[in-house]
């Protein structure tokens, strides 16, 4: 018989996630619905306040994306004020973004992702012998004392981890010069000498020792275990894969944001698989990215069926849901406190599995060669890259261009310092006086999760709109107003599932995705009450 199958929480990810998947009387899932059932309120909590302060705020967004909601408010301010960065700061953030990206997708693949038999004992979905498990019990060890060390190249370029901190205009990373470079860097932007509390050669050569640590274990331990535990799972390679459109906005410049064309990950959209070709997209087009609410607890003044542009997104809570607790959601209406991102009215996939599609498809050589070898070892066509396995694949193999990447922007920091070139903040800006009274930016990024970006509307000195899009929004978000599935709904069609009461069909294709439903951070009881209300004096 048919069956509607509820797995909620959906655990081992941030936040709280609920799917609830129709099946066919053979099992097979022929819808699913995605829910986010916590409400993010930063946006409302941002509105009346200084731009330059608003990167705090919105990086406590989330607890596990420690950095990238900072850096993506930051950039948006700088974009709002046409504000340029000094080069020793955009390298320093490239590599705490790339940091980043390396410490998450290590955690994710041995502590999240659920690759031993503790999630149903006996489901015949498990498939790694003895020997294998093993090796990845050991692993899993290893990479716990491991994740300390790497946890620390945030916290010397932004003083503390998790949360590290960022500067609008630059970083707060002042490079402290040793003894033989006092005669350089004379004047305002002087930063001292080997004595200073800020960046000097030790902690250069510690963020140089983490690289190497961080290269290591990638090279050694976290390709090699993905390639071999891939091995036992490839019919994964044939489900999971969901919409078949990606994209990317773009980070890691050469030289600043300004410049896209120097972006190590290029910025796109692929459509329907088409590798051949690469969609161009624009940021702060209205008609381009646009956020629907016919399935969700929002409302827009010009209706559940419009879709807004975030400059002029709007965030107005109507929670009409059945009171909880409760059996099923009335998917047929709202049922998600996650609203329905499009790019030109479709829905997108983005994450590392889009990252590396835009990588290969745009002549990317490393990419290239890793695809290659990954599906050449698993004997795989390249129509694998579209699924489940894929999808986790990608992320290790984003992560070893990544961890490579590290080392050029280090390496390009210290020429700069050995050159006397040490300003990691511009204060041309900074007061309120020279801006303009009326301003508006984007601030993108790729977090490890996927495309972020923050929308931002400044007047009078104060944010008057603040938007913030996430990774997980356009991957976890509900149906639309046309009812198209959003990328795990649609990912999660044509699963057979073995065991209604052991989904770890639904599992594995969620957990693929890395999910963060974090970005709600509102704590309520059953009743909707409020919990604990903090105030600061």
């Amino acid at each position: 018989m048919s069956e509607r199958i509820v797995v909620d929480p959906i655990t081992r990810i941030e936040g709280h996630l609920r799917i609830e998947a129709e099946t066919s009387d053979d099992g097979v899932i022929q819808q699913a619905s995605s829910s986010g059932t916590m409400v993010r309120g930063i946006e409302i909590i941002l509105q009346g306040r200084d731009p330059r302060d608003a990167w705090a705020f919105a990086q406590r967004i989330c607890g596990v994306c420690t950095l990238v909601h900072g850096l993506a408010s930051v950039r948006a301010v700088e974009d709002a004020l046409d504000y340029p960065i000094p080069h020793n700061a955009q390298l320093i953030r490239n590599l705490m973004i790339a940091g980043q990206y390396v410490h998450d997708h290590v955690m994710h693949f041995y502590h999240l992702l659920g690759i031993f038999s503790n999630g149903y004992w006996g489901h015949p979905a498990y498939k790694l012998p003895p020997e294998a498990n093993l090796m990845a019990v050991a692993h899993y060890l290893d990479a716990l004392a491991w994740q300390r060390d790497a946890a620390k190249l945030l916290t010397i370029f932004g003083g503390k981890n998790p949360h590290p901190n960022f500067l609008v205009g630059g970083s707060p990373s002042p490079i402290s010069i040793h003894p033989g470079h006092e005669g350089r860097g004379k004047g305002p932007h002087y930063r001292g000498g080997g004595g200073a509390t800020a960046l000097n050669l030790t902690g250069l050569q510690k963020v140089q020792n983490i690289i190497h640590s961080m290269r290591d274990f990638v090279d050694q331990v976290y390709v090699p275990d993905t390639l071999a535990i891939a091995g036992f799972y490839k019919d994964w390679a044939t489900q999971g894969e969901g919409i078949g459109n990606f994209m990317t906005y773009g980070d890691f410049p050469d030289k600043d944001m300004a410049d896209i064309d120097s972006f190590l990950v290029p910025r796109g959209v692929i459509l329907d698989r088409d590798l051949s070709r690469v969609h161009e997209m624009d940021l702060n087009a209205d008609d381009q990215i646009q956020e629907f609410v016919s399935h969700s607890w929002y409302d827009y003044e010009a209706g559940q069926d419009a879709g807004l542009h975030p400059y002029q997104g709007e965030t107005k809570l109507n929670y009409t849901g059945p009171r909880p607790p409760y059996e099923y959601l009335k998917t047929d209406e709202r049922y998600s406190w996650m609203k329905s991102p499009r790019w030109r009215g479709k829905p997108m996939e983005v994450g590392p599995l889009a990252r590396m599609l835009m990588l290969h498809a745009t002549g990317h050589e490393q990419a290239q060669e890793l695809v290659g070898m990954t599906l050449k070892t698993l004997d795989l066509p390249v129509e694998a890259l579209f699924s489940t396995l894929g999808r986790t694949a990608a992320r290790t193999l984003e992560t070893k261009i990544m961890v490579d990447a590290m080392q050029g922007w280090y390496d390009q920091l210290v020429t700069n310092i050995r050159a006397g070139v040490l300003d990691t903040f511009n204060d041309q800006k900074w007061e309120p006086s020279s801006w303009p009274k009326s301003c508006q930016g984007v601030g993108f990024m790729e977090a490890p999760r996927g495309a972020l970006a923050h929308w931002v509307v400044i007047k009078n000195g104060l944010i008057d709109n603040y938007q913030a899009v996430v990774p997980s929004t356009w991957n976890a978000g509900p149906r639309d107003s046309e009812g198209q599935d959003g990328p795990y709904e649609a990912a999660l069609k044509g699963h057979r599932l073995h065991d209604a009461k052991q989904p770890i069909e639904i599992l594995r294709t969620i957990h693929s995705f890395d999910p963060c439903i974090a970005c709600a951070v509102h704590v309520s009881d059953a009743e909707g009450e409020e919990l604990v209300q903090v105030k600061v004096c």
